[in-house]
């Protein structure tokens, strides 16, 4: 990656080190002097807590146990970590914190009736410590592309030991399992996963070369391969995501930056190139071979999907749910976000969910154009586009970090006010030398 991909800091922005003084406002809380690299850290630790343990057999067999007190510890050493950076819990406040926060109650509520085991409470723990670790994180958050950098280096290395899966054992990269689509051949990776991950980061990467905050060649080695990864794992929500989000952030780009105009211009023209000449090139990676019938039902999809919703309930379930599970129905994956968050939380949750994407996606609008806003507005629309086929806006997950993301770009940062002048004490001048001037 280029020397603006890796760099913690933006040159004079609000988080540079040394921009921190004396004389904020009074009551305000002042901006960190910076942000420690231990931070990126935290980040990335948070990450491989939702890469999740089940997936495609790896070259070398992997323990479900063994992964799981893996992406366990990753996550109670990510909240040791971030309270030691933050031990006088310094935070900022926002509504997106507050949401979760009354999703992680609603979601020990719903789980205290045991109607999906001691392992919803175990999820409830682990929600409880992610939600604590964003807490303590919000310190750091001002608006600036902070942690977009954090979040493109870390997925970056998740696909890089992809690509390495994929050149060590093509066979076991590309099962017939998965009807030859590519999956982690080192750690437990389905296509839906890295198809997220490398439409996330090609998105990220887009908007920060278009505002001249990464350079092209380590921009360039970014996209390009991971366009090649997401093209293998033939996932066609992360596709339609990924395009649909980049259309609706350079939008809001477009009055503002000849750079975005251009490639808006460029890319209409490619698209239209690409749907006249390779249009069945195109219908057939889309389709993946599978029959109409078989496409119209969203691969079995909708089946659980009716079942869930034929299943009688009584009024608590509906209301609060039975309790985080793991996201299926009938021993099937649910497969949507929503569905989801009704069967575990309820009516209760889908609201407060749906509360987390409006008001991002209402403070985002209110934002003046800006880098910061173009990929707020990409991971928000991302996430809403791809929660209709994908589970995890109401537990940890990829999902909420995208968010997470999305919420410390719309942050304000905090306001330093200019110093003002000391008033120097006005030096006393003796008396008999007052006398001697005025004669």
């Amino acid at each position: 990656m280029g020397r603006d991909l890796t760099r913690d800091e933006l040159p004079g922005g609000p988080g540079t080190a040394g921009t921190d003084t004396a004389g904020t406002r009074p009551g305000a809380e002042p901006r960190p002097a910076g942000t420690p690299k231990t931070v990126g850290l935290v980040w990335g630790l948070l990450v491989l807590n939702t890469l999740g343990s089940a997936g495609a057999k790896t070259i070398i067999p992997l323990p479900r146990s063994l992964i799981q007190m893996a992406t366990m510890g990753a996550l109670v050493s990510a909240f040791a970590l971030a309270l030691a950076l933050n031990l006088r819990l310094r935070i900022r406040a926002s509504a997106f914190l507050f949401l979760l926060t009354l999703l992680l109650v609603l979601s020990v509520i719903s789980s205290a009736h045991l109607e999906s085991g001691f392992g919803a409470l175990f999820r409830c723990f682990r929600l409880a410590l992610f939600v604590g670790t964003l807490w303590l994180l919000s310190r750091w958050w001002d608006g600036s592309p902070r942690f977009v950098r954090h979040h493109i280096r870390t997925y970056f290395a998740v696909l890089a030991s992809v690509a390495a899966g994929l050149l060590i054992s093509p066979g076991a990269a590309m099962p017939e399992l998965y009807g030859g689509r590519l999956v982690g051949a080192l750690w437990p990776l389905t296509p839906p996963q890295i198809g997220q991950y490398a439409a996330v980061i090609i998105g990220l990467t887009v908007l920060l070369v278009l505002d001249r905050q990464a350079d092209r060649a380590g921009a360039a080695a970014v996209i390009v391969p991971s366009l090649v990864l997401l093209a293998l794992t033939h996932t066609r929500t992360a596709t339609l995501g990924l395009l649909i989000g980049l259309v609706l952030a350079i939008g809001s780009l477009i009055l503002t930056s000849a750079a975005a105009r251009r490639f808006f211009a460029w890319t209409v023209l490619c698209a239209t190139v690409a749907a006249v000449g390779l249009s069945s090139v195109l219908q057939a990676w889309f389709l993946r071979g599978q029959s109409q019938e078989n496409f119209s039902n969203l691969t079995g999809r909708a089946k659980v999907w009716d079942a869930l919703l034929a299943a009688p309930r009584t009024t608590t379930e509906q209301l609060f749910g039975v309790g985080l599970g793991d996201k299926s129905f009938g021993g099937l994956p649910i497969d949507n976000s929503w569905l989801a968050v009704y069967n575990e939380q309820g009516l209760t949750g889908v609201a407060i969910v749906a509360a987390i994407i409006i008001v991002l996606g209402g403070v985002a609008l209110l934002r003046p154009p800006s880098l910061s806003r173009a990929c707020a507005i990409f991971l928000i629309s991302y996430c809403a586009i791809a929660s209709y086929t994908e589970a995890g806006l109401g537990d940890a997950s990829p999902y909420l970090l995208h968010l997470t993301v999305a919420a410390s770009l719309l942050a304000t940062p905090a306001a330093a006010a200019p110093l003002s002048t000391p008033e120097v004490p006005r030096r006393r001048v003796p008396q008999r030398a007052q006398s001697s001037e005025v004669t």
